[in-house]
């Protein structure tokens, strides 16, 4: 057990506990619990988005994947899950700043009233499951390496998972907001100063690369064959599209001083994410170099092992506390944005429709209990779970808004005939279809089922939206040729 490095994971955890309920201070009312009061400048907005992603599938998960598969196997995160990012920015935070609506519910009420708001919002809800659970479980996995196994992960769970619920509780997303800013200054000097260290021990940055080269890691594009190429969109686009109408993307952008800020942030917050993403996944391909046989034993076993091993077992002390500094760094700060965001869902698009008429000082109160409530929750499914690839928890999160709330948003934003009729359509076969290429095993080996549940969300909303107003056009010319 490396008592040291143990108690510093402790104490930063208490310290980032204590900055974020600093920061509760300062919450007067639900706006400055749920988007900062719209006060956040474009520093904090960019390394807020930017830590949206930036958690533990990004350090353990994503460089795992590339050393088994290259980055054909990692397309899905970090390059769809960027471009999320910059496409949010670039389509989606003007318009929907301009809106003023407190959650990304709101806009499905503003646009395609109650009933919508209230699918899209559980189907959001929902995928934070897998999300969620991936943080917690990469909590639970810190605190076993680094006792030795005398803390079991279940354990590490729940310490880990309640540092991060007091100061959630008390500071909402204006604590989430500056312990990111924090965390994400540790993150990045962490993880450089390890990239070098691991490179000087592996000979050179070009031994790296060399051996990156020789397995062919560098490679992208699929096999030159309709279904390679089918594959390799929808892996794409889980992330990339699905992750555009979830409540913690929507609530950092809008968390902006204005709308330029917004737009900018993300855009910024999503390249820089990418080009991060890559300093764990050199530092893991170095790793092969510098202890090979262990490397190759983890990877057998336990892949997600080989990063905290090689700093473990081949760096000094002051890179092992960098390091375990990035990487809980890196949980938190998503971690913390994703226990808020399904709880201000539910309690705004749901339970405000169960019980109109509520009070500021309620909503606050029933956030916070809501919050405390889908920690509880996740953090038993993430035990339940327990072993289950992080990398593979993260990505089954998003098929569902993917299937269920992207069209709606899209087509609502910049397709003027969109109706509610469309959007239930879209929302019935989307999750219709992908639900049935789920279950039938032979439709989702031949055809990947997320692909098939948006191209037919994308037809319910145009057949939905369209045949009423062709059917209303048929009878009027009828009656008028009568």
């Amino acid at each position: 057990m490396n008592t040291t490095l143990l108690w510093f994971v402790i104490l930063y955890l208490v310290g980032t506990m204590g900055i974020g309920v600093y920061a509760g201070t300062r919450i007067k009312n639900t706006t400055d619990f749920a988007v900062a009061g719209r006060s956040l400048p474009l520093a904090m907005v960019i390394t807020t988005t930017f830590a949206t992603w930036f958690g533990a599938e990004t350090v353990m998960g994503i460089p795992a994947k590339f050393v088994q598969g290259g980055l054909n196997a990692v397309v899905e995160d970090p390059f769809g899950a960027s471009m999320c990012l910059v496409l949010v920015g670039a389509f989606f935070a003007t318009k929907l700043y301009k809106m003023k609506l407190l959650t990304i519910g709101d806009f499905y009420r503003a646009r395609f009233g109650e009933g919508v708001e209230i699918f899209c919002s559980v189907a959001i809800i929902l995928s934070y499951l897998g999300w969620v659970a991936a943080q917690i479980t990469a909590l639970g996995l810190v605190f076993s390496v680094l006792s030795g196994g005398t803390i079991e992960p279940w354990m590490g769970m729940v310490i880990g998972t309640s540092l991060v619920l007091v100061y959630v509780l008390i500071g909402g997303m204006l604590a989430v907001a500056w312990t990111d800013f924090i965390q994400m200054i540790v993150l990045v000097v962490g993880l450089s100063l390890i990239a070098v260290m691991a490179s000087e021990q592996a000979g050179g940055a070009d031994k790296v690369v060399a051996l990156a080269q020789s397995n062919d890691w560098f490679k992208i594009w699929p096999e030159h064959t309709p279904s390679g190429w089918i594959a390799f969109i929808a892996a794409a686009i889980t992330m990339m599209f699905g992750s555009i109408p979830q409540q913690d993307v929507f609530q950092r952008v809008m968390s902006a001083k204005d709308s330029k800020t917004a737009s900018r942030g993300a855009v910024i917050g999503g390249f820089s994410y990418l080009a991060f993403a890559f300093v764990p996944m050199f530092i893991v391909a170095a790793s092969m170099i510098i202890m090979p046989a262990e490397s190759q034993a983890l990877l057998a076993n336990d892949p997600q092992k080989v990063l905290p091993t090689l700093i473990l077992t081949h760096m000094p002390l002051v890179a092992q506390i960098f390091f375990f500094g990035a990487l809980v760094s890196a949980i938190k700060s998503t971690s913390s944005a994703t226990l808020l965001a399904p709880s201000t869902s539910f309690v705004e698009n749901i339970l405000k429709n169960i019980k109109p008429g509520m009070s500021d000082k309620q909503v606050l109160l029933a956030l916070r209990i809501t919050i405390f409530a889908f920690t509880a929750l996740v953090l038993a499914y993430a035990i339940v779970m327990e072993g289950t690839p992080i990398y593979d928890l993260v990505s089954s999160a998003y098929q569902v808004p993917l299937v269920a709330a992207f069209v709606p948003l899209t087509m609502g934003l910049y397709w003027s005939r969109a109706t509610t009729q469309g959007a239930v359509l879209s929302i019935a076969l989307g999750i219709g279809v992908w639900g049935a290429f789920l279950l039938h095993a032979p439709w989702g080996e031949a055809f990947p089922g997320q692909l098939a549940g948006l191209i037919a969300a994308f037809a319910g909303m145009v057949i939905g939206s369209l045949a009423p107003q062709f059917i209303t056009d048929h009878r009027h010319r009828k009656h008028h040729k009568a």
